[in-house]
């Protein structure tokens, strides 16, 4: 009985398949779902460190119009493939990367997601404790209670993740524009955020910022767009929650810098004398992001294992995460997200030459074709990108994704003409499915 019921509360989401018509949803919960994962802490770091280098309005205005711009109309392009094929990001990449090929993604995946996970469960205990003002030997039982608690939302799978959010980004929305009137009046209206800084940021570097901060967890939106009920709900909540809602956060960021010199909204709404507001908006700032987090590790260690058993390798992935917490991950985050920013991007860009270059926005579905083991035109085009996003100067994430979207398709051609091409196999009696 026990067993019935827990199956009716937990959903492994179909993790190694096409998701059912069933299981799609519409506008509002998909975007509830995206916003909450784009509200995120270190986003707003980024918004302090750009803030103080530019005027307010235009000169910041633009870069983080344009920044979050590309980032929504990127997500928006991956998202219309998710919901098209019904596949998550694992399984998309087993078409352009190979079937044993593609485990290079879920290790890539994995183990960002898991150490993003670890550094908000570090995070989070870390700040409590500062802010109810415990004694220090409370931070690692926090972090236990933290790193689980945090998974159990995933651990029932979308439908959990969006009832956090249904309360959770409504919530945050408030709070933080409720700080943003009070930070107004505390900084004398525009003329006080106006102020022409000293020294300005560069351009490409102000970008980077604002662009790369969350292109990694934008490469795995798949995980919940192919849960849209068309691809106008797919685009449209992309591009709401990686342009308007990152921005948002860009925003937060940037103005807590000019007008508190703390560019993290908790710590403003401190400043503020809002004690309890700041606790509620650091628990729901933390928690709907590691959700997405942990349920990216589930998704991927499934493919990677190919089993079914989602819940149990998102207990598997908070397990993991947490002892990384305990051991110092907090401490990490600055080279973390410069690692980030150069071995995920890469990704999207294969995947999307792959799907819309090569197979011309159709897809065989993965029970119709027999997949290649290695595909190298999409592993080679990921190297390429790669050392793109390390080694080029300007926008490093940009230059990862571009690069392998235009090096794929070279690739692809070259081994052909080499007698070795990149295609996986239609079953006998098969045709070309254009999914949804």
């Amino acid at each position: 009985m026990s067993e019935n019921k827990t199956k009716k509360i937990a959903s492994d989401d179909n993790p190694l398949g096409e998701l059912p018509d069933q299981d799609r949803q519409g506008m509002f919960s998909m975007m509830v779902v995206l916003l909450g994962f784009t509200f995120f802490t270190s986003t707003m770091f980024a918004g302090g460190q750009i803030g103080p280098n530019y005027k307010f309005f235009p000169d910041l205005m633009y870069v983080i119009i344009l920044g979050n711009l590309l980032l929504g109309i990127y997500v928006a392009a991956l998202g219309y493939i998710a919901q098209k094929t019904g596949y998550n990001s694992v399984v998309l990449s087993r078409y352009s990367f190979g079937d044993k090929g593609s485990k290079l993604v879920d290790l890539l995946f994995a183990f960002t997601q898991i150490g993003w996970y670890a550094w908000g469960t570090a995070t989070i205990a870390i700040v409590f404790v500062k802010m109810l003002g415990l004694n220090p030997g409370w931070t690692i039982p926090l972090m236990v209670v933290f790193g689980y608690g945090f998974s159990l939302t995933s651990y029932i799978g979308y439908k959990g993740i969006a009832m956090l959010s249904n309360i959770a980004v409504p919530a945050m929305a408030v709070l933080i524009f409720w700080s943003f009137s009070i930070g107004f009046k505390d900084v004398g209206g525009f003329p006080g955020l106006n102020k022409t800084p000293e020294v300005a940021m560069p351009f490409a570097t102000a970008l980077t910022l604002v662009f790369g901060t969350f292109v990694s967890g934008g490469t795995q939106s798949t995980n919940w767009t192919r849960f849209a009920k068309t691809p106008k709900v797919a685009i449209v909540a992309s591009i709401v929650a990686f342009f308007l809602g990152n921005g948002l956060m860009v925003v937060a960021g940037a103005f807590g810098g000019y007008v508190y010199n703390q560019p993290d909204i908790v710590e403003v709404l401190v400043l503020q004398g809002l004690q309890v507001p700041a606790i509620i908006m650091l628990f729901f700032n933390v928690w709907t992001t590691q959700d997405n987090a942990i349920y990216s590790v589930s998704v991927a260690g499934c493919n990677f294992f190919r089993t079914e058993k989602r819940t149990l390798m998102n207990f598997a992935g908070a397990t993991i995460a947490t002892i990384l917490a305990i051991a110092g991950m907090y401490n990490w985050l600055v080279p973390f997200l410069v690692l980030m920013g150069t071995v995920i991007p890469p990704i999207g860009g294969v995947i999307m030459a792959d799907y819309y270059v090569k197979h011309k926005r159709k897809y065989n579905k993965l029970a119709e074709v027999k997949m290649k083991e290695f595909n190298y035109s999409g592993l080679i085009a990921y190297v390429i990108g790669a050392f793109m996003a390390y080694a080029s100067p300007g926008v490093a994430p940009i230059n990862g994704i571009i690069a392998a979207f235009i090096a794929f398709p070279i690739v692809d051609k070259i081994l052909v003409s080499m007698d070795k091409p990149q295609e996986n196999v239609p079953l006998i009696g098969v045709n070309v499915s254009e999914g949804k």
